[in-house]
């Protein structure tokens, strides 16, 4: 089984930046795809960004597309995702999630193992 560990969540202005971070362990890392999900408030979890194995293939929301960088370094175990353009829409718990493949997927089902969460708060 994969443990996952998020980190980097914080308060920031609208149109500022964070990085965000996510040390896993157990099962092998760098055999899984990746992604990154969020939460708002009375929002259904949604699908930010998501990364193959290799880090060669990646996929990002159409309302992240361009302010967004998903990037992993499987000899330190850790996923990554860098903010940028922050708008309070953003405000939201983040978890990222392993997949049960080495392929991209945008099937929630296909995350098998989840983080606790961070919170990022954008204000206006």
């Amino acid at each position: 089984q994969v443990q996952l560990v998020e980190s980097g969540g914080g308060l920031v202005l609208a149109g500022g930046s964070l990085r965000l971070s996510c040390v896993a362990s157990g099962r092998t890392f760098s055999s899984y795809a990746m992604g990154w999900f969020r939460q708002a408030p009375g929002k259904k979890r949604e699908l930010v960004a998501a990364i193959s194995w290799s880090g060669s293939s990646r996929y990002y929301a159409d309302s992240v597309k361009g302010r967004f960088t998903i990037s992993r370094d499987n000899a330190k175990n850790t996923v990554f995702l860098e903010m940028n353009s922050l708008n309070p829409e953003d405000t939201a718990v983040y978890y990222c999630s392993s997949t049960r493949s080495m392929r991209i997927t945008t099937i929630t089902n296909d995350y098998e193992f989840w983080g606790q969460g961070t919170q990022v708060t954008v204000s206006s």
